[in-house]
């Protein structure tokens, strides 16, 4: 879910035109807010010098776009959470996901092995699996970036001795940028 956005408040005193990027790394399952800033972010959106205003007001009315995620040539990675539990349980994280695109399914497998297990979404960018495969263990994962889906193959991500906390290079880089809808399209369609 890694998603990142730029983010500026309507008030055109205290904020500026540009506002402030921040990256989405879950949900609020609120109905009266968007987003939780962090103090920084929140100040981030205002003009030079009224950081320190625009944070009295405590809630801004915003408006926020998605824009492409940029880590520097960083590589996709994979953070196993500490809630796994070696050999039955498995949940990883995606980091540094590149490009402006989304995760939609990712299947787990031994390396060397066609023998592929779906993992389920748990939350936010966390996906999990009860059918943990033995051994060092391969990705693949099906990434969108508007309309349609690509498969992306991890090889080799997970060694058999992975460890609860670590995080793994993926050795692969997700740099697509979502296409976005055009309503009549110049071509006619």
């Amino acid at each position: 879910m890694d998603d990142m956005l730029q983010i500026r408040c309507k008030n055109p005193t205290l904020c500026s035109k540009e506002g402030t990027k921040v990256v989405l790394t879950d949900l609020n399952h609120n109905n009266q807010t968007d987003f939780v800033l962090s103090s920084r972010a929140f100040a981030g959106m205002a003009q030079k010098g009224m950081g320190q205003q625009i944070l009295k007001l405590g809630i801004a009315e915003i408006e926020y776009k998605r824009v492409p995620c940029d880590y520097k040539n960083q590589n996709l990675a994979v953070r196993v959470e500490e809630s796994s539990k070696k050999p039955d349980y498995l949940a990883i994280k995606f980091l540094y996901q590149g490009g402006q695109t989304e995760i939609v399914a990712v299947d787990v497998a031994q390396v060397g092995s066609s023998n592929w297990s779906f993992m389920s979404r748990n939350h936010g960018a966390v996906w999990d699996t009860s059918r943990v495969p033995q051994g060092a263990l391969q990705f693949r994962l099906v990434v969108t970036a508007g309309y349609d889906g690509k498969w992306i193959w991890a090889k080799k991500v997970l060694p058999a001795d992975w460890k609860n906390g670590l995080i793994y290079d993926s050795g692969l880089q997700i740099t697509d940028i979502a296409q976005e809808a055009c309503s009549p399209c110049d071509d006619g369609t």
